[in-house]
């Protein structure tokens, strides 16, 4: 069995604010918009903690490193 890769696997969402978010993983919105779509399955690879004051609360840790689960690298 092939060893995962990243940190976190799971399936975009957006929430009422318009947030993409994967698990507890808040998705750089444009990286997103740009790639992907809700319900994509995607495997996070690295987080950093949310620069921003306004969702931070929801979602303390901020990714933009991901990759759609389905791809081999």
């Amino acid at each position: 069995m092939a060893k995962e890769k990243g940190i976190y696997t799971g399936i975009i969402e957006k929430d009422e604010n318009g947030n993409y978010f994967c698990g507890k993983y808040l998705l750089d919105y444009k990286y997103t918009e740009a790639g992907f779509k809700v319900g994509d399955e995607i495997n996070i690879k690295s987080v950093i903690a949310n620069p921003s004051d306004k969702s931070y609360n929801q979602y303390p840790e901020k990714s933009r490193n991901f990759f759609l689960a389905n791809k081999k690298e």
